[in-house]
């Protein structure tokens, strides 16, 4: 006896289109899920009234004046990363070695900084920390995509593996110039300020957001409106067909990465020279891997990234904040903003599929039934004639 086959009720369909306006109110969905989801875990861990949790989010991020500028400070060091990456996920070529590059970068101005920042003009140091940043973060990039071009190795690993090797790079350096082993370099030229980069308009912040705003422009025209971008772009979408066109596969991805290395090796200058005046293993703190999230997240569109940059910060200020106002650590703070990106994440799969109702199988049946019928009748009269 044959066993009936019962039919799904629902099943997921693959999107053939949606609107920005759906693919927004998803995102926001999800958004206004998970801040609910951590308002319960918060008031359930420590009986917080949720409308109190929800008001710490907002001012861990902007309580104050000065919130507000750290806040844009660290939401154009995050779009300053995106940025870096984007060229290279184009391609797509998966530099997964922003956190390398920007600790190399840093490295190259702390060593000018504390080797020459006292006996050199300061002009003539700010040059030096710029173009050592900026070839170091290059150098970085190149590596890998030699590899690439060369070998044919796999990018994700080879730009991972040199994440470690930077990061000794730097431990290295801070035990060598710190010989008491307190693993700690303290703030570079306190006293003196020699290699610290300028603050615009009276403000230490100003610089680094205005960096991001020339830097994302750029990228956009860059991408989309030059030869470069072009054939970065074709590249990306087929490397046959860009080898039958005559583009120099090769040379394009070792071009693109050495772009996106000196980018981020910008990044690791504006966080030791302008931002943090120090080197650590941790003063990225995990932005070349966020900074990943947020391309993906805006489709690596640069103008997108500036919300999505914007709306990561936020969501860890604001996670941070409630955690110390209830009195738990930095760990809770880090559990709550985990739960916020993996539905930021999840709610990528809604935007590419939709949930379908299939129709009523009786109602089918009785349709079949209805056409077998038609069909025996005009049968029937065919037989007749």
């Amino acid at each position: 006896m044959k066993k009936k086959k019962h039919e799904k009720l629902f099943h997921m369909v693959k999107r053939d289109d949606i609107s920005t306006s759906v693919r927004v109110a998803i995102k926001l969905g999800a958004i206004v899920i998970a801040l609910v989801l951590c308002a319960v875990i918060t008031t359930v861990a420590t009986g917080y009234n949720p409308v109190e949790v929800f008001f710490s989010f907002i001012d861990g991020a902007f309580g104050s004046s000065r919130k507000i500028w750290i806040t844009m400070q660290d939401t154009a060091i995050l779009l300053l990363i995106s940025i870096a990456l984007t060229p290279a996920f184009r391609m797509r070529f998966w530099n997964i070695g922003g956190e390398g590059q920007i600790l190399m970068g840093g490295l190259g101005a702390a060593f000018v900084m504390m080797n020459f920042g006292e006996s050199l003009p300061s002009g003539v140091v700010m040059l030096l920390m710029i173009v050592s940043s900026i070839f170091l973060g290059a150098l970085w990039g190149f590596i890998p995509a030699i590899c690439k071009a060369k070998w044919n190795t796999n990018e994700t690993l080879s730009t991972l593996m040199l994440n470690y090797i930077a990061t000794q790079l730097v431990a290295f350096f801070i035990v060598y110039k710190v010989p008491s082993g307190s693993a700690v370099i303290g703030i570079i030229n306190q006293k003196t300020r020699a290699g610290w980069m300028p603050e615009l308009f009276g403000s230490k912040y100003m610089l680094t957001i205005l960096i991001a705003v020339i830097l994302t422009i750029s990228l956009y025209f860059y991408v989309n409106n030059s030869k470069q971008g072009y054939e970065l772009r074709v590249v990306g979408e087929s490397e046959k067909t860009a080898q039958y066109v005559g583009i120099k596969v090769g040379w394009v991805i070792v071009r693109t990465m050495i772009i996106s290395g000196a980018l981020c090796g910008l990044v690791g200058l504006l966080l030791v020279g302008s931002k943090d005046h120090t080197i650590t293993t941790t003063i990225t703190r995990g932005l070349g891997f966020t900074a990943i999230m947020v391309s993906w997240m805006a489709k690596f569109n640069p103008f997108i990234m500036i919300p999505a940059s914007l709306l990561i910060v936020f969501m860890n200020k604001g996670a941070n904040n409630m955690a110390s106002a209830v009195g738990l650590n930095e760990s809770f703070g880090e559990i709550l903003l985990g739960i916020i990106l993996f539905f930021i994440i999840g709610s990528e799969f809604f935007v590419n599929y939709k949930i379908a109702i299939k129709k009523d199988r009786k109602k089918n049946n009785s349709e079949k039934s209805e056409n077998k019928g038609l069909t025996d009748v005009s049968k029937n009269k065919y037989e007749k004639y």
